[in-house]
């Protein structure tokens, strides 16, 4: 309930600062900046730290990188049957292909499968979903946006300078080195931020009055993201592969999450048909509590 509360109190602050003009206009690409530069960075710092790899763990840590690649193929066919501009297709790919794996993903985990299994969930988010986002994601993003200088070269050094990779990397080289107890807490707190200011952000940008024209790519993109897309992981590692039990059916629930805040933040910063951006968060994100009761319930026994 802590994490719902958060969510309506985050996107209604949102509404009501823009609403009131409480803040400037261009407010909102502040808290992005803020968020990608240091929040997102010292979540990473934080928890991959900690993370210890296994064999076993292969499926799970794979399965961001599953998801994002179906979504990417099927939002460039839709994109071709549908007519949808690159700043829509590429919006598309990253909310459409990138799960809440950590906000939403954690506290769901721990409700429907138990604390057991959140070890597992933080792999799935920084190995699977982070690492995508700022690999991958800043690809397609620098591909999609309106920028004509974009080239390899260009795409190559927005990677390697998206400070959330230079985290990860960093945060790697630092794993057989102890945190000092402050530093940790500094980082868990600074990572806290991701969060509220995402969600104000989003809020700051939400306009439902811009719903009736964008409802075909609205419902394409929650359509894969909340359903086909799990079905189609589940098919893969479970039908395919035979990969069964309490971790392949944590990993399937997992990618049945709402659409990533971080991606809508890399979207949005890129200028990825915005009003959708945020229209994949704001719906997708309610819409996810109703559908992820339905899998939970789907995938047991798997």
């Amino acid at each position: 309930m802590n994490n719902y509360a958060l969510i309506v109190c985050c996107f209604v602050a949102g509404l009501l600062l823009r609403h009131f003009k409480r803040l400037p206009e261009n407010a909102a690409s502040t808290l992005n900046g803020f968020v990608i530069n240091v929040a997102l960075p010292a979540l990473t710092l934080a928890y991959v730290h900690g993370l210890t790899f296994d064999t076993a763990l292969i499926v799970p840590a794979l399965m961001a990188w599953v998801l994002f690649g179906f979504g990417c193929a099927f939002f460039w066919l839709l994109s071709k049957v549908a007519g949808f501009n690159r700043a829509t297709t590429g919006g598309l790919m990253l909310t459409g292909g990138l799960a809440n794996t950590s906000f939403l993903g954690l506290p769901m985990i721990e409700t429907f499968y138990g604390r057991s299994y959140l070890g597992l969930g933080i792999l799935m988010d920084q190995v699977g979903s982070y690492l995508v986002l700022s690999t991958l994601g800043v690809l397609v993003a620098s591909i999609y946006s309106s920028d004509s200088k974009v080239n390899a070269r260009v795409i190559g050094r927005k990677i390697v300078t998206f400070v959330p990779f230079q985290a990860f990397i960093l945060a790697i080289i630092l794993s057989p080195v102890s945190y000092p107890e402050w530093l940790n807490d500094l980082f868990l707190r600074l990572g806290g931020t991701v969060v509220p200011l995402t969600l104000i952000s989003v809020g700051m940008q939400l306009r439902l009055g811009q719903l009736a024209g964008r409802k075909m790519a609205l419902s394409a993109g929650l359509g894969f993201k909340l359903l086909l897309g799990p079905l189609l992981v589940l098919l893969l590692f479970a039908g395919v592969i035979g990969t069964t039990g309490m971790a392949m059916q944590v990993t399937a629930f997992e990618s049945a999450m709402a659409p990533m805040i971080g991606a809508s933040i890399v979207a949005m910063d890129h200028d990825l048909d915005t009003s959708l951006v945020t229209l994949m968060v704001g719906i997708g994100i309610p819409v996810s509590f109703l559908t992820l009761p339905i899998w939970a319930f789907m995938l047991h026994g798997i």
